[in-house]
Parts: structure tokens; sequence; C-alpha cells
């Protein structure tokens, strides 16, 4: 998968990484060699592309992987926007980013093809896997003694974890509860746009 620089949280004037270091706060504007010059007016196309590139930055997928999760959404009854992110929410890499067992998504999906979790004890290394209401994630038997997880296991924090989502620290284990819902999805997407980008196709 891409790895995106800070270019990109500056050239959308947003902050698009996990990382604390992102210099969106302190050069909110595109990166080049004419320094600040403001940002040019977008037609409504440059909006709902811009939108597009955004949340696929996001989530750290792949324009394939983005479109194709797009249709998927698209034949579900509902708001295909929603839909849309729900699915991307409830992939296995960002669900491990969600559970704060990685503090990116990149790092996420590192440890997915890693081969670290298991889902309803069935070891997973697709980071797309599309989790569902009901399973269970725990960590592979071998992976309990790595030092990185020796380290970020003690570290979660439950109170940041969305309500879709439940952690039972005592046994290292997470549960789907329901697809998210609206207030636990990614803030700052306009899934409008998306949608509207993809009708002109």
């Amino acid at each position: 998968m891409k790895r995106y620089s800070h270019k990109m949280c500056r050239r959308y004037g947003v902050k698009l990484c996990q990382s604390e270091k992102c210099p969106v706060s302190r050069r909110n504007y595109p990166p080049g060699i004419h320094g600040p010059k403001g940002r040019p007016r977008l037609t409504e196309y440059g909006i709902q592309l811009a939108e597009k590139q955004k949340a696929k930055i996001i989530y750290n997928v792949s324009e394939k992987q983005f479109r194709l999760t797009f249709e998927s959404a698209s034949r579900v009854q509902g708001d295909a926007g929603q839909n849309f992110i729900s699915l991307l929410e409830m992939r296995l890499d960002n669900t491990i980013y969600r559970l704060g067992l990685a503090s990116t998504r990149a790092q996420a999906r590192q440890l997915v093809n890693h081969g670290h979790f298991l889902v309803n004890d069935k070891k997973i290394n697709i980071p797309s896997f599309k989790v569902s209401s009901g399973d269970v994630i725990s960590l592979h038997q071998s992976s309990f003694n790595s030092n990185f997880f020796k380290e970020a296991l003690p570290k979660v924090k439950i109170e940041k974890i969305p309500g879709w989502l439940n952690f039972d620290q005592k046994n290292n284990t997470a549960k789907i509860l329901h697809a998210p819902k609206k207030g636990d999805l990614e803030l700052g997407i306009d899934t409008q746009a998306i949608v509207e980008f993809y009708s002109r196709q």
C-alpha cells in the first residue's frame, strides 16, 4: 500500500494522518517552492475529487479497494455514503486501529499482514477483511510474547474506543457489537460529495 507523506495533508489543508507531528497546523498551505499563495478555487468536480482523495488517504486504501468498497455500499439499502464509510470502518486493519492496538492505520495494516490477530479463532492476515457484528478478535498466542504487544495492551484506553466495539482487558479480546453508526464514523469526510463523484462515472 502506498504511504502518503505530509505533503498530502498540506495539499488538502487538513490533517489526514495520525501523526502528532503533522505540519499542517503550522504550514496550512500547499507544498511547493513558491510558498503560501492561497488555495485555488475548486470546481464542483474538484471538490468531489478532493473529498474522495482525502477519505482514501485517511483509510489508507488503494484506489481499486476504495472503488470496490463503494460499489458494495451502493448495493446495500440505506444511505450509500454512510454505508460506504461503515464498510471502511469495519476493515480489520481499521478495527485494530480503532481499538488502540496500533498508533496508525498503516501500522495496523502491517500487524494484520504479519498474522498477529484471530477473528473467531481463525488467523486472518488480510487487512481488508470485513468484520461483522458478533465477531470476536483476539491476539495470536505467540504474539503475547512480542515486546510490541506487551507495551501496547496495557495502553489501550477504553474510553477512546468507539461504541460499536467492546474491548475485554481481562482476556485481551474485542467484540464487534454492531455496525458503526453515524456518530461513530470518521469526522471531516463529506460522504455526499463522494457519492456524487462516483455518480458521474
